[in-house]
């Protein structure tokens, strides 16, 4: 079995010691889908929502949460990013997510795409609960992760 990097030889919890890697090109890509009624997604399509452009605040959360990954998630580096996205696909009853994030850096930037979709989606459902009590969040996932 392999060992967790974030556990030392006594098994207590610790941040893993970056010092020797190299620092790299690093992407990665996060997608997430949150689910709902047809209606509701007609509505945010056609910007009809009581609460406004919608989608424009989940983008804002998106691209908040990920930078503050770090503070959210005790174990994780700090980063300097240079490149954060959040898209969203509007389908008939589902609205897909997407994070792409990227940095040069020592590790890399996984947890910070998932961290991404996940406030983007919690964002959107928070948004949309008040039209829709169907909704649910479904398979956020780290989709691709490069290293250069």
């Amino acid at each position: 079995m392999k060992k967790l990097s974030h556990l030392n030889d006594a098994g207590d919890a610790h941040m893993v010691d970056v010092n020797a890697k190299p620092i790299q090109r690093r992407l990665a890509i996060a997608e997430g889908t949150l689910h709902g009624d047809a209606a509701t997604l007609r509505l945010l399509k056609s910007q009809s929502l009581p609460k406004g452009d919608v989608l424009a605040v989940a983008r804002i959360a998106g691209i908040q949460g990920a930078k503050q990954t770090a503070q959210l998630i005790p174990l994780c580096h700090p980063l300097p990013l240079q490149h954060l996205a959040v898209d969203f696909k509007l389908l008939r009853t589902e609205i897909r997510i997407r994070c792409e994030v990227s940095t040069e850096s020592k590790t890399g930037v996984e947890m910070e795409a998932l961290t991404g979709v996940s406030l983007a989606a919690l964002t959107l459902y928070d948004m949309l609960k008040g039209v829709d009590k169907t909704l649910h969040i479904e398979g956020i996932r780290l989709v691709k992760k490069i290293k250069q």
